[in-house]
């Protein structure tokens, strides 16, 4: 992960703790690098915060059989473990996903004890479960789970009926989206209150209402340029034009 989504992390485990408070559990799951190195890297956050180390193994085995050796572009982390607070409404971010306060679909969500919260996108990037997620751009940078759901059961259901393997960040998101849909239309995080960001369209180039997904901020060096510049350099100047703004907004005050 580049520097930049330590940053961007930090922020994100600060604007989770302004909207939830204290009283609610956070965990930062952490692979490929010692939790010690991503605490430094990420910088200080309030204690309560659990740091969790994450193996290949806490994928569960039914999932690993649909992952290559590598686990290209990552894919898999996500699911390492399906679950970490299962009793509850368990949200998950991904790291360079910032909220400073509660979306609606997020508020709707949290209000109904069987919801599934997902959030919506610019365009439709399924990868391999296309044509098992609906019409509706959706983006799992944002997912919620409803107290007591069984979501590795709905996921081996989802691969069951779509034996696929899992080679590209598509093809991970459609397999969330696919097994959040299953039993009917999710509550959605719209693109207004959480954009999709980045400097290159259609994703907008500004935060949303409540929150902001710094797309592409994670990679180190991006495969294509423009311009005869490197596309990622593009990605970190869009950071640096929103970094200030963000850290304002996730301050606890």
């Amino acid at each position: 992960m580049s520097a930049e989504g330590f940053q961007a992390l930090r922020f994100s485990i600060l604007g989770a703790c302004k909207i939830f408070g204290t009283s609610s559990l956070y965990a930062v799951c952490v692979n490929s690098v010692e939790i010690h190195r991503a605490r430094e890297w990420t910088g200080e956050i309030p204690e309560f915060v659990q740091w969790l180390r994450i193996s290949r193994n806490d994928i569960p085995p039914f999932l690993r059989d649909h992952l290559d050796g590598g686990m290209s572009e990552g894919v898999g982390w996500k699911f390492a473990p399906v679950r970490l607070f299962p009793e509850c409404h368990e949200l998950s971010l991904d790291n360079d996903c910032i909220l400073w306060s509660a979306p609606e679909g997020l508020k709707r969500w949290m209000e109904n004890p069987d919801g599934r919260l997902i959030a919506e996108d610019v365009c439709r990037c399924f990868g391999k479960f296309s044509e098992r997620c609906g019409n509706e751009p959706r983006n799992s940078g944002i997912r919620g789970l409803p107290p007591g759901l069984d979501f590795e059961r709905v996921l081996k259901t989802e691969l069951r009926e779509n034996p696929v393997a899992l080679q590209s960040e598509l093809d991970e998101q459609g397999l969330q989206v696919a097994a959040i849909g299953r039993a009917g239309n999710p509550h959605v995080v719209s693109a207004a209150d959480v954009s999709i960001c980045s400097p290159f369209p259609p994703h907008a180039p500004n935060p949303g209402k409540c929150g902001v997904h710094f797309v592409g901020l994670n990679a180190r060096q991006l495969p294509w340029s423009l311009n005869n510049r490197p596309a990622s350099e593009f990605i970190r100047e869009n950071w640096v034009r929103w970094k200030s703004v963000v850290r304002e907004k996730v301050e606890i005050e």
